[in-house]
Order: structure tokens, then C-alpha cells, then sequence
């Protein structure tokens, strides 16, 4: 039960992150995105960038800074290179990226957060 919760409230933050982005101008491509290496919460596009986003929600905002690991980001990492051609052409830059979420907090993009 505990675990169908918590893949609720992850549905969610990612339906939080995909409107934040749009607003923020992005254009999203792909919601969980499932790979052999692992699986990407949202693709999103936006002045030839294409970004493969890590989402994390926690209660408290305090928590958000433990919400993202070295073992994680591997992950999104690996995902996202097996994936890139089908979403990056004509010469678009990559990153992997969090986005991180509380309630009452705006949310937090950390960008290229993966670097290799």
C-alpha cells in the first residue's frame, strides 16, 4: 500500500514538474520513459536543448537536498544515452537535469545535474 502511495504522489510531482516547464517555456516531449538502463521522468525541449529530467517530491523542503543521488543520476544518465538520437537532431545540446518539489515551495531546477 505503502508503495502504490508513493507512486501516486510521483505521478503527480511529474504532472507538477511537466506545467511548471511549459510555463517556464519548455516543451514537453516524453513522460516516463521507460529503457533497459533505467527510466526518464520527463524530456523536455527548449532553445535547442533537449533535457532528460530526474522529478523528486518530498513533504518537507528540508529533505529535498538527500532526494537525489550519485546512483540515480547514473541511471538517468545511462537511460537517456541509450534514448538520445530518437529525441536530439540537428546538432541540439543534451543535459540531465533534477527538479525538485515540495508543497508551499516553488520548484527547484537544478541544471546539468549529471556530469560525467
Amino acid at each position: 500500500m505503502k508503495r502504490q502511495l508513493a507512486e501516486k504522489r510521483g505521478r503527480i510531482a511529474e504532472d507538477e514538474a511537466a506545467d511548471w516547464l511549459t510555463s517556464q517555456g519548455w516543451e514537453v516531449l516524453a513522460r516516463r520513459v521507460k529503457t533497459k538502463r533505467g527510466e526518464i521522468d520527463l524530456i523536455a525541449r527548449r532553445d535547442g536543448l533537449v533535457t532528460f529530467f530526474e522529478v523528486k517530491w518530498r513533504k518537507r523542503a528540508e529533505n529535498l537536498d538527500l532526494a537525489i543521488d550519485l546512483y540515480r543520476l547514473r541511471r538517468v544518465a545511462a537511460a537517456a544515452e541509450s534514448i538520445a538520437h530518437l529525441y536530439a537532431g540537428n546538432g541540439e545540446d543534451l543535459s540531465v537535469d533534477v527538479i525538485l518539489l515540495a508543497p508551499g515551495h516553488p520548484p527547484r531546477h537544478i541544471a546539468n545535474a549529471w556530469m560525467p
